[in-house]
Parts: structure tokens; sequence; C-alpha cells
């Protein structure tokens, strides 16, 4: 049987050939659509919005990894604008959000992050989202929730 045969067979639940994949991780959509278009150059990109990806993204542009970003409400639950400056090498979500202690952040950077003072951790703490950085200096743990460089 050849892959044409099987996909003939295959039980359709809609009369439509083109089926959505509905995406449950919007974090990790997000951060995939920012490093695909920084790789093909585009300087404008949009993901859809949640408070979690407006705290990242407010981190990345604290930490000059992009220029800017806009919310536009379309009465859908709105989406982000997001400007690229181009100095995002890589970036993604770390599965599964494992838990960092306090005094761990050295090691973690080392797994994640290719060299000492390049990048940062974004983490998910008891006094919100942060970086890693800022983390280890009010001395608390978390949970790894994305990297970029």
């Amino acid at each position: 049987m050849c892959a044409e045969d099987a996909l003939e067979k295959w039980p359709r639940t809609s009369g439509s050939a083109n089926m959505e994949v509905d995406i449950m991780d919007h974090l990790a959509d997000a951060l995939n659509t920012i490093k695909t278009h920084e790789l093909v150059g585009q300087n404008v990109c949009t993901v859809k919005a949640s408070k979690l990806i407006a705290e990242i993204l407010r981190l990345l542009k604290d930490h000059k990894y992009l220029k800017d970003y806009n919310f536009v409400d379309n009465g859908r639950g709105g989406f982000y604008e997001i400007h690229l400056d181009g100095r995002i090498n890589d970036c993604g979500v770390i599965k599964p959000r494992m838990p960092v202690r306090r005094h761990e952040w050295a090691k973690k950077e080392q797994v994640f992050i290719p060299g000492f003072g390049v990048g940062l951790l974004i983490v998910s703490t008891s006094n919100g989202i942060m970086t890693n950085a800022d983390a280890e200096k009010k001395h608390v743990g978390g949970r790894l929730l994305a990297y970029v460089y």
C-alpha cells in the first residue's frame, strides 16, 4: 500500500481536505514564529496573544532582543505584532518545564545557553516571570519556560 492509498482510506472528520491543526502550546508557537521570521530575515511577525506571551515579549524587549511589539485587538482574543531586530539566533520552549532550585542556575545555564553571558533563560517564579539572572539575584527558584540567545 502506498502513501496515497493510505490517505484515501483515512477517515476524515470534516468534508474539507485542509484540516487545521489546533496548537495547544501557544508559547512554543510564538517562539517558533519569531525564530523562523528571524532566520528568513523578515522584520515583522504576528503571534496569538496571551498574558504569558506578553510577559515574555516584555522581557525580550527589555533585553534588546526585539525592537517593539504592539497588541492588536481583532475581536477574537487579539494578537501581537512583533518588530524584530535580527538579534535572535535561537529561541524555544523548554519541555518539560523542569523545576530549578535557587542555587542550581549555573548548571541549567550550561545546558541551555551556549556561553557565559550569552542569552538568557526565562523562568516562572513565585515572584513572577523573569530571567535567570534576576531570579539568581533575588535568590529564588522556579520553573524553566524558555531560552533565547
